[in-house]
């Protein structure tokens, strides 16, 4: 039963926030964009037999939280790491 109280104050917690999609059209119901985010990261592990530290595991995944939303505002890889690097906040749009 605990397992099940724990799971009912979660969803009290945000039952708020679980549909806003029905009234935003704006807001996608599923998480389809976040999946096709992640896509590239699975054949790059298989082609490079996966990572052989835990640095560059974390290195990856923080240069792809960087690229990704990039690409999605339409700036260049390398202008996004540069400006992601000088401390400043990627622009909405190229």
């Amino acid at each position: 039963h605990a397992a099940g109280q724990k799971l009912h104050r979660v969803v009290k917690k945000i039952r708020r926030h679980m549909f806003v999609f029905m009234t935003n059209r704006a807001i996608e119901p599923t998480n389809n964009g976040s999946e096709r985010a992640l896509r590239p990261a699975v054949p790059f592990r298989k082609i490079t037999n996966g990572f052989r530290s835990e640095w560059g595991a974390r290195l990856y995944a923080d240069i792809r939280s960087v690229i990704e939303p990039a690409r999605r505002r339409a700036c260049g890889a390398l202008d996004a790491i540069r400006i992601t690097l000088a401390g400043q906040p990627l622009p909405l749009t190229s």
